[in-house]
């Protein structure tokens, strides 16, 4: 769920930005695009009274969506900010700019929460959020006595920071933001958290990685954090890894490669070759869609699905996918002609949200899949609506979904979409495609993917 992700900012669109001839990392997220995109993806709902990896999925046919304006965000124009997680009690994760930082912060019942405040003396972003409120990101930790040369969460690249500093993973509870161990290392960073309180997330080790480009230097290991404690996670032969989902089963999805140049998209030093579920601490690989790199989950649910991105063969596009340990990856497609499809969320009915997106991305839309068909979210809207859904980042157990959107001056608006079941569609729907305007596309930034 980060992309930590993104970040799926759910800046996600952010992870949307891909040269025609480069490759370039996609992410969603940890934000949905740049915080995540880490993130984006993700489940926190009660365990499912079913116990199976793939069944019959509970589609909604032709379910149609009321959409609620949570505000403008990202008044800070380089900061990710945006909504990454909505629990089915409402509480909604993400970050906002703070002055001229950028602080984790929850929003419940109408409120916003500066997490970041006091926080531990940094910025911060949230991931993560469980039904009881508790939770997760990353932050600068200024308080401790830490030092570090490298620039582990990206702050320093966004221009909120004017040097490096240690980035810790943090869980917040009862007004207290609260660092977690990481293996030895000065870094790390939470991208969820499950309604028993297990985290997952990424932790620096003590050991030195030679393939890391700076300012990176030390390994980092996908982890997960349970009772004060935290587990490293198997890699196979790849030096590193990520987790960006866990479920209330305990089951972990995530990523590992080889360590690469800090993608901007992701703000991960990491080429993500094989995407990976752990259950019980055994790695099982999801395999891919036939490309090399780029193979990404976002999103798990209570039955051990999982949907990311993988690169088809050639590596000069990625499709969303569904998989699960017992199943092949499968490739969802994209919505009507486009190029591009990134799958951010899934809930235990089956319902995958994410962006779908055309060769140059100059379209984006949030998608969502019914009857086996990735369908624009902005044609299923009803009721008044004056928002184009640019990224569905998440979807909880009541189909609640959240992302980002934009207004008529171009403005983005995190928004929430509730279902309204046997609604008739809105003729004040945006449902043509917008064309972005240049200073969004600009946002969103077109840089080169990492080869390897």
């Amino acid at each position: 769920m980060r992309s930590r992700a993104y970040w799926c900012v759910c800046s996600a669109a952010r992870i949307a930005s891909r040269a025609a001839e480069n490759r370039l990392l996609p992410l969603a997220g940890i934000a949905c695009l740049g915080l995540a995109l880490a993130g984006c993806g993700g489940q926190l709902v009660s365990a499912p009274t079913a116990q199976q990896d793939h069944g019959q999925n509970i589609h909604p046919g032709n379910m149609r969506y009321t959409i609620g304006d949570l505000g403008v965000f990202g008044a800070n124009a380089s900061a990710p900010g945006g909504p990454l997680v909505v629990t089915d009690s409402g509480w909604i994760s993400g970050a906002a700019a703070v002055g001229t930082a950028e602080h984790a912060v929850l929003y419940h019942r109408g409120k916003m929460i500066d997490v970041g405040t006091p926080g531990l003396g940094g910025n911060s972003m949230g991931y993560g959020v469980n039904e009881w409120g508790v939770t997760a990101g990353e932050a600068e930790d200024t308080m401790e006595g830490l030092a570090t040369t490298e620039d582990f969460c990206g702050f320093q690249f966004l221009g909120l920071s004017s040097s490096p500093t240690p980035c810790v993973p943090f869980v917040w509870q009862d007004g207290q933001m609260v660092p977690l161990p990481t293996l030895g290392g000065v870094n790390g960073a939470a991208t969820e958290i499950n309604s028993s309180g297990m985290i997952g997330g990424y932790a620096e080790t003590t050991t030195v990685d030679p393939s890391c480009p700076a300012p990176q230097k030390y390994q980092f290991k996908p982890v997960v954090w349970s009772h004060g404690w935290v587990h490293a996670l198997p890699t196979g032969n790849d030096s590193d890894g990520v987790v960006l989902a866990v479920n209330d089963r305990g089951d972990a999805a995530g990523a590992s490669g080889s360590c690469a140049p800090l993608n901007p998209i992701l703000l991960l030093y990491l080429n993500p070759t094989h995407a990976l579920l752990w259950r019980n601490g055994v790695a099982t690989d999801l395999g891919n869609l036939g490309g090399e790199f780029n193979n990404l989950p976002h999103g798990i649910n209570n039955l051990g699905q999982v949907v990311g991105e993988s690169d088809l063969a050639g590596d000069q596009t990625a499709h969303a996918f569904l998989a699960s340990a017992r199943t092949k990856m499968q490739d969802l497609g994209v919505v009507g002609d486009d190029y591009y499809s990134f799958g951010f969320g899934i809930n235990d009915a089956g319902e995958i949200v994410g962006l779908s997106a055309n060769a140059d991305f100059s379209v984006i839309r949030a998608f969502i899949r019914q009857n086996g068909t990735l369908v624009d979210l902005n044609t299923l809207v009803t009721g008044n609506n004056s928002l184009y859904l640019l990224t569905a980042c998440f979807i909880n157990s009541k189909g609640e979904i959240t992302g980002i959107a934009l207004d008529s001056a171009g403005e983005e608006h995190a928004y929430l979409a509730t279902p309204a079941p046997d609604a008739a569609a809105s003729a004040s729907a945006v449902s043509s495609p917008v064309v972005l305007p240049d200073s969004v596309r600009a946002q969103f930034g077109f840089r080169p993917r990492l080869s390897q």
